[in-house]
């Protein structure tokens, strides 16, 4: 069972979405717990985004801890924007992540 955590960011997104939406993020995180095989890579291969209706669900897997940080739901249009800052922060949730596990 791999473990499931998300950052402030992807909750305040969270409740943003429709009730329809966020019922799908919590069967991805479901999915998450169960395989670390979820999702299309993006530049890396542990940074990857699952589709969710019109929105993009970001999350680093992290296999040597059998976890998952959720980090930010964006649109189409904010999608590089979004990805960009992922990777900017990375050191940050790498930080955040040792704390978690």
């Amino acid at each position: 069972m791999n473990k499931v955590f998300e950052t402030a960011t992807f909750a305040k997104d969270l409740k943003q979405l429709s009730k329809s939406e966020q019922l799908q993020v919590e069967s991805l995180k479901d999915q998450l717990a169960q395989t670390l095989d979820v999702g299309k890579p993006l530049r890396y291969s542990f940074l990857r985004e699952k589709r969710i209706t019109d929105k993009r669900v970001y999350f680093l897997v992290y296999e040597d801890k059998f976890a998952v940080l959720l980090t930010a739901i964006s649109d189409k249009k904010t999608q590089q924007e979004t990805i960009d800052k992922i990777i900017e922060l990375l050191p940050e949730f790498k930080k955040l992540m040792n704390e978690l596990t």
